[in-house]
């Protein structure tokens, strides 16, 4: 049984799945076959990308993981006795049923509370960072990734369980070609990295003009873009400072943790809102998943003494672009009234980060952070805004 009862539907707007072994390769075109494999280095399954050894993800099978919401001790508390990760995480558990299929992770949900849920790959956040000079190569492994997903999971499974295709934007037509795709199979959501677009002369910003015929298409379509945080690239600034040549989530890291904190996702924003593309499109929704909200506040800041100094490059007030199209998905331990008062309730999404070991063991327990709040607005921060950007109503 749910651990509390609500009286209103749950959708949470962050959580994932755990990829098999076969995620990035059935589907994998002949061509690049040689792009991904796995190898055994000391026993541990390690996954190989274009003949690099990553340490990206510790364990790429997920044979075994680490506990739901392992770390919420430490993004409640802090970390003052300066334990390692793998203190941090405890004892691994072998990964559940409900973590790899749909079926079971209905079961799992009606357990937890969770009316309908965004189901996020987790494997794909290495993709487009480690093939950023080959683009037709990424779109290979990104359709591979895509039609796994949809044999396993589909886009729409039973108006419960919304997985994201992804979406690789660096060779226009093709983008398009994949996003007609996945829009005939049923995406009510599309996963677009929060980076510069990897292209054939270098990377560019997503906001850009070259890409409006994606963003057109998204809009007309009226699909989510959920801009889930990723590896965006930013280990090159890290890189400056430190020896490793890989962004490394799990081994801490000081100087990694603010250089690629929230730069990514705000930096993304920025560019989608001075290079036009919100103004373009007004009607694109949005979503910033797993980035937190302390960005929010310093961005708009900087978008309103902008648009104070210089006016004419811009088509509208810029910080009025951004609380238009964007919805922000807060971590729990954020200031939950203060980001309510910044971009308004109907711009806040519930999201847990299940089964991760960063997110929340019990999902719902969010709503505890919204104490204080109008239950209306509950309702709409913990699953009526998200249920009204994906055209879903109340669920059976």
């Amino acid at each position: 049984m749910p651990s509390r009862t609500l009286d209103y539907p749950v959708f949470d707007a962050d959580n994932h799945m755990y990829e098999t072994k076969e995620a990035l390769t059935k589907f994998l075109p002949e061509k690049y076959a040689k792009a991904i494999d796995y190898i055994d280095v000391r026993g541990r399954t390690k996954i190989v990308v274009r003949g690099a050894i990553s340490e990206y993800i510790p364990n790429p099978t997920f044979d075994v993981v680490a506990a739901p919401g392992a770390q919420e001790s430490f993004y409640r508390n802090g970390n003052p006795e300066g334990k390692s990760y793998r203190e941090l995480i405890g004892d691994p558990i072998k990964c559940l049923p409900g973590f790899r299929a749909p079926e079971p992770r209905i079961e799992l949900m009606d357990e937890l509370g969770i009316d309908r849920a965004l189901m996020f790959p987790t494997l794909a956040s290495l993709i487009e960072e480690r093939l950023k000079d080959d683009p037709e190569l990424i779109q290979g492994v990104i359709h591979g990734l895509n039609e796994w997903m949809y044999e396993t999971w589909r886009f729409d499974f039973e108006g419960r369980i919304f997985a994201t295709p992804v979406i690789a934007m660096g060779m226009v037509d093709e983008a398009l070609a994949e996003l007609e795709l996945v829009i005939e199979r049923g995406a009510r959501c599309v996963l677009i990295r929060p980076a510069p677009v990897p292209g054939l002369r270098g990377t560019r910003s997503p906001g850009l003009p070259m890409f409006d015929p994606i963003w057109e298409r998204i809009q007309d379509a009226g699909l989510l873009v959920g801009m889930h945080a990723s590896d965006s690239g930013y280990s090159q600034i890290a890189n400056w400072w430190e020896e490793s040549s890989e962004f490394l989530p799990f081994q801490p890291s000081a100087f990694r943790a603010i250089s690629q904190g929230k730069r990514p996702i705000a930096d993304t924003m920025a560019a989608m809102v001075c290079h036009g593309a919100f103004s373009r499109f007004p009607d694109l929704k949005v979503a910033a998943v797993e980035n937190g909200a302390n960005w929010v506040r310093h961005l708009l800041h900087d978008l309103s003494d902008l648009y104070a100094k210089m006016p004419q490059q811009f088509e509208e007030d810029p910080a009025g672009a951004f609380l238009r199209n964007v919805y922000v998905n807060p971590f729990w331990e954020d200031n939950l009234q203060s980001l309510v008062d910044l971009v308004g309730a109907d711009h806040v999404l519930f999201g847990s980060d299940y089964p991760h070991p960063e997110g929340l063991a019990d999902p719902i327990s969010y709503v505890d952070e919204l104490d204080g709040m109008a239950d209306d607005t509950k309702a709409k921060i913990m699953g009526g805004n998200l249920a009204g950007l994906m055209g879903v109503g109340v669920p059976a």
